[in-house]
């Protein structure tokens, strides 16, 4: 998704900031949009609650929209991918953009390694 997004705006992004942090990361809101999905996958509802409210003032509603469907989608994707066993080794049918995967620093995550 993000590599189609950078494709139809022409704008690239540094995808080191997904293992790195986005602090240097020239993304709007970057800082309010990661403390949100991450209090989303950690199951926070009140910090949840608070990074809802910064993203509404940030973004307006339907930013804030737009951020709770592409943060559900994601967390959703993953559960449905470890629920029926689907190895990472499988995952786009083996051409998930390795330079991609490479330069965000994913291939060195646990769960690449061990089925790598």
């Amino acid at each position: 998704m993000l590599r189609e997004s950078m494709q139809i705006t022409g704008r690239e992004v540094d995808v080191r900031g997904v293992t790195q942090g986005f602090d240097s990361v020239d993304i709007a809101h970057a800082a309010a949009l990661v403390e949100f999905a991450e209090a989303v996958v950690v199951r926070d509802e009140q910090r949840a609650a608070k990074a809802r409210a910064a993203l509404l003032t940030a973004l307006g509603p339907s930013g804030l929209v737009d951020a709770a469907a592409v943060v559900g989608a994601f967390h959703g994707f993953v559960r449905i991918a470890d629920a029926i066993g689907i190895p990472y080794t499988t995952a786009a049918r083996g051409a998930d953009a390795p330079d991609l995967r490479e330069r965000a620093g994913v291939n060195s995550f646990y769960r690449v390694t061990e089925t790598a």
